[in-house]
């Protein structure tokens, strides 16, 4: 029903100005591509499907990504189960000390552990003799070591055993989460992959199981009864010992646990969206010259009984087209999805749209370019500095798609043209393709002097009656009216009628 705008993760945190689309297109934030998509419940899934978004994958990857979505498409005992895993992982699991705890340095020594044995069975054996009418001393002599053994190591037991308890607590969360990766099965190499990395050396819920063992038998020495046994067996060393032998075996696996629920998050994100969206086709990733093809392309944020469908084509000789019309016709939209259809198209996602096909693209956006205050740095600075590094990825393996709003609107007219000229020309020559949108009616004089590389677009409007109209229909060719003095008129404010400028003036 298009109502959820505002409910799930917004992903905020991923946000970044200096990325060449993300706030451009939307990706982040109340009624972003991520929280249409995210239905992860650990920080490991929504960073990987974050990570989806923000950098685009190759045509074989792509393929891989979509094999893997339509296998899980109908699983939803699967996704649904991983999801209520989820839940308590999210609330509980703090994955970055957990993997800090994995990764630190051993704490007790090695000859700790065949000391500790020795001394337990010395104690065992020194008591039985005594108790079978032998001498005190030996046993005197065994705790006297055990003393002088715990004390040497009373800081390095006492840090494994209390150090060991939240991560403890996170991986029996994280251990319900990995059972039903566990327990499913998969054919795409996708997600065989994934579900391999928690399997090897034995399933990985098995191995936390035991570890919880381990925690528990801690907790026993605090049993009054128990306790002087424990004492007299050096129960706390063993315990230590043997978290730290599970730590040596298994933490360097803690990552790849991790990084496994996350990916098949991410995947499950995907095929929900893909279950909820079935008229929804995945797009066909095609190597060769720059190419986006697409047939009724609509932007996935809006709702679908008001988003408006259009057809365009960037291939061949037709790298640019030059996108013109009024204000609020529609332009900034169109570039907007163009954009996110190129994102989910490269992150394995279907898309909005009857068909799709299009090369893997590189894409750049100067749709939400802001000055900065505190930076003291004005618009028209902010944008030539990322059109700079839109211009540096033409210098990378992979074609650009760029994504102009308004381009240069901070200049005057005349240089406008001549640095749109400029700057268009050279991305041509690089095999660069893309949109440009203006409501100067000289700039569309850009599609002339690039000749057949680009051709003039519009949208347009009606204002009847004082009420402004749109269709959002692109149209061949460029616009020949503008709006702007009708909506100045429309809010009450006294322009004049349309006359040319002296020089007095």
């Amino acid at each position: 029903e298009d109502r959820w705008a505002g409910g799930g993760e917004p992903g905020d945190r991923f946000s970044d100005e200096r990325h060449p689309y993300a706030q451009d297109l939307d990706l982040f934030g109340t009624g972003s591509l991520f929280q249409l998509l995210s239905v992860a419940r650990t920080r490991a899934g929504e960073e990987t499907l974050a990570a989806w978004l923000m950098h685009a994958a190759d045509a074989e990857e792509v393929a891989a990504r979509q094999a893997a979505v339509r296998e899980l498409l109908p699983q939803l005992d699967v996704r649904e189960s991983l999801a209520l895993a989820g839940a308590d992982v999210r609330a509980g699991v703090l994955t970055d000390a957990l993997s800090a705890w994995a990764a630190a340095p051993r704490r007790l020594p090695r000859w700790a552990a065949p000391i500790a044995w020795m001394l337990s069975f010395s104690a065992v054996a020194s008591i039985g003799w005594w108790l079978s009418g032998g001498p005190g001393l030996p046993v005197i002599g065994v705790v006297t070591a055990e003393l002088i053994f715990t004390r040497v190591l009373q800081g390095a037991v006492n840090q494994v055993l209390h150090g060991s308890g939240r991560p403890v607590r996170d991986l029996d969360l994280l251990a319900h989460a990995l059972q039903e990766l566990e327990r499913a099965r998969f054919e795409t190499p996708r997600l065989a992959r994934v579900r391999t990395s928690v399997a090897e050396d034995g399933f990985a819920s098995a191995a936390i199981r035991r570890l919880h063992g381990y925690s528990e038998m801690h907790d026993w020495q605090h049993n009054i009864v128990f306790a002087p046994i424990a004492a007299l067996l050096l129960w706390g060393p063993h315990v230590a010992c043997a978290i730290e032998r599970w730590r040596a075996r298994h933490g360097v696996r803690i990552p790849a646990w991790l990084d496994a629920v996350g990916e098949l998050e991410a995947f499950s994100s995907l095929s929900t969206y893909t279950y909820e969206h079935p008229d929804d086709p995945f797009p066909e990733i095609v190597e060769g010259p720059p190419l986006f093809d697409a047939t009724a392309l609509g932007h996935p944020l809006l709702p679908a009984a008001t988003m408006v469908r259009n057809t365009l084509q960037l291939a061949g000789d037709v790298r640019l087209l030059v996108v013109s019309g009024s204000n609020m016709s529609g332009k900034s939209t169109l570039l907007r999805t163009v954009g996110i259809n190129a994102v989910l198209a490269q992150a394995g996602a279907p898309v909005r749209a009857a068909r799709l096909r299009m090369s893997p693209l590189a894409i750049g956006a100067t749709l939400t370019i802001q000055d900065s205050l505190q930076e003291g740095r004005s618009r028209f600075f902010a944008e030539i500095t990322r059109l700079r590094a839109v211009v540096e990825l033409t210098r990378g393996p992979v074609p650009v798609l760029y994504l102009f709003d308004e381009l240069f609107h901070g200049t005057n007219s005349h240089d406008r043209l001549l640095g749109a000229t400029g700057i268009l020309r050279n991305l041509a020559e690089t095999g660069a393709i893309g949109l440009v949108t203006t409501h100067d009616l000289a700039l569309t004089a850009v599609a002339t002097r690039l000749a057949a590389r680009a051709a003039n677009v519009h949208f347009e409007d009606r204002f009847t009656d004082g009420e402004m109209s749109f269709d959002y229909t692109m149209r061949p060719g460029p616009v020949t009216q503008s709006n702007a003095l009708a909506l100045m008129r429309a809010v009450g404010l006294d322009v004049p009628d349309d006359e040319p400028l002296t020089t007095q003036d």
